[in-house]
């Protein structure tokens, strides 16, 4: 079984990395990593060349840290993807283009207030995918 999981460094999104980990020796497990760049890409003409990906791609390791530590504690062999973009398309396509079995996520991340205002990347991921998802509170 192949596993896609989203993670933003948030707590539930680590319970969700621990649950997919729990699914061992059965499951192959991808961490996937994904930032909005909409705002920065304006930057990017003011900027030296590489700044706004360096940076994202930064952010990314960091938030990815404590989920790779968590599957190397449980012995759990991992792959990792790192992509900007609209944060839940880059999801269901990844999961689409990766022919995953399964995407365990957090059902909330970091920002609550974002999530009322423009709605959850779990809902618009469940909007946009066909692959099954197991929501992780």
């Amino acid at each position: 079984m192949k596993i896609l999981v989203p993670t933003d460094g948030s707590a539930c999104a680590l319970r969700a990395v621990k649950y997919a980990a729990s699914m061992r020796p059965k499951a192959s497990v991808t961490l996937i990593s994904v930032h909005d760049d909409t705002g920065l890409r304006h930057l990017k003409k003011f900027m030296p060349k590489d700044t706004v990906s360096d940076y994202l791609r930064e952010k990314s390791d960091k938030e990815l840290k404590s989920a790779r530590v968590a599957l190397d504690k449980a012995g759990v062999s991992h792959d990792i993807i790192i992509k900007t973009g609209h944060v839940a398309e880059e999801i269901a396509k990844a999961a689409k283009a990766g022919k995953y079995d399964l995407i365990v996520m957090g059902a909330k991340g970091r920002s609550i207030l974002s999530d009322m205002l423009i709605g959850s990347v779990a809902q618009r991921v469940l909007e946009m995918t066909k692959v099954p998802l197991t929501f992780i509170k």
